[in-house]
């Protein structure tokens, strides 16, 4: 058991530097742009392509990779995602970082496609959605502490010792891959046709359509978090910058919370989520102004967000437990579409309406989530096999 917990550990500390290289630039995208002496929305291009770079090899990489020892290929992507942050400290060329950002991000559904699929069957069949919150976790901290830290590195001591944080963590992922991990070899691989077999289940397809609308009612409103709590609760900024501190720390406990709901019940979980959010975004319509009534709501929908994530992995590798890799794969690759999805939906609302709507198309894509789900949930097929046909041998 303390093996196992070990294992689970590393992996999520892996996938928190991943997702903190990922995340991170968002907290240092102004003083890139000094730097390099290019348009503040030229430099959103790292932030970009690197989501572009994870939507399109989502389905991809984690299936060619899939037959390969899983800690060799762990530790190819964090010796890569290591070299390209150090090359990012000493780049003096914006091409050149745009570069070192692009080719990490092809790999980044690889390691973390993996994370969930060994956190799962490492812990058994009863126990995988708490092994695979236990991943989340990492997820949600990467999103979380990246911004800030890589914020207040860069604001205080420079801009290279916050691209050298996180080469930092993914090297210490790296170390304690190498010489705390063991071997993990797929020893009854499946073949690329057999896992690509998956994609003729209408289920899969359905699940994969809920978690695109489930994504995008999140980030669509997240993302505009910030400018909302500005603008219409009007907060001051150094306010604004605890409420999304508060909202990355309630996503950390839904994260731990989605483990034991969908553990206990999965389907009740499921069908009740769309409705507490949908909740969340009707009172923010109707008091979001009063920040009393949205420090309250911040907290509420930061737990939200975390079992958010915890649901979308759940729903979509529940719906093809016999190819998992491929899977969280395809749920990576979908939970992006839908942030993109979502954040420009949202943003016609604030065209048109103002910041204070950007609620609705939250609502729009909750509402659309939410029949996919409820109709999937009356089909009678669904316990979720994690580590079927996996042929992972721990040793």
């Amino acid at each position: 058991m303390e093996k196992k917990t070990l294992l689970i550990f590393i992996l999520m500390v892996g996938v928190f530097g991943i997702l903190n290289t990922e995340m991170g630039f968002i907290g240092i995208l102004p003083y890139i742009a000094q730097r390099y002496d290019v348009t503040i929305v030229h430099a959103g291009l790292l932030i970009s392509l690197f989501a572009l770079g994870v939507a399109v090899a989502g389905p991809t990489m984690p299936l060619l990779l899939s037959r390969f020892n899983r800690k060799h290929i762990m530790l190819l992507v964090l010796g890569l995602f290591t070299v390209c942050n150090v090359i990012s400290v000493f780049a003096e060329d914006f091409n050149l970082l745009l570069a070192v950002r692009v080719l990490p991000a092809l790999f980044h559904p690889v390691y973390c496609s993996m994370a969930f699929t060994v956190a799962a069957m490492i812990a058994g069949e009863n126990q995988a959605p708490k092994a695979v919150a236990k991943i989340n976790i990492g997820v949600s901290a990467g999103m979380v502490v990246g911004v800030p830290i890589s914020n207040f590195l860069a604001e205080n001591i420079s801009l290279a010792a916050s691209m050298s944080f996180f080469a930092l963590v993914t090297a210490l992922a790296f170390v304690a891959t190498w010489f705390l991990v063991p071997s993990l070899p797929v020893e009854k691989g499946l073949t690329y046709g057999s896992q690509l077999q998956v994609l003729k289940k209408p289920m899969l397809w359905a699940s994969i359509i809920a978690v695109i609308f489930l994504n995008g009612s999140v980030f669509g409103v997240f993302n505009y978090l910030a400018e909302y709590l500005a603008s219409v609760t009007e907060l001051a900024p150094s306010l604004v910058s605890v409420m999304l501190f508060v909202y990355g720390v309630c996503n950390i406990v839904g994260s731990m919370l989605a483990g034991n709901l969908l553990t206990a019940r999965p389907v009740l979980t499921v069908k009740i989520f769309p409705l507490a959010l949908a909740a969340v975004y009707l009172l923010m319509f109707s008091g979001g102004s009063a920040w009393p009534m949205m420090a309250l709501l911040t907290v509420l929908w930061g737990i939200l967000g975390g079992i958010n994530g915890n649901i979308n992995q759940f729903w979509i590798s529940r719906a093809a437990p016999e190819a998992l890799d491929f899977a969280n794969g395809l749920f990576l690759t979908a939970a992006n579409l839908g942030c993109m999805a979502g954040t420009a939906f949202s943003g016609l609302f604030i065209d048109t309406m103002g910041i204070s709507a950007v609620v609705l198309g939250g609502l729009c894509f909750i509402t659309v989530a939410a029949a996919i789900l409820w109709g999937q949930c009356y089909r009678p097929t669904m316990n979720p096999i994690y580590g079927a046909n996996s042929g992972l041998s721990v040793g």
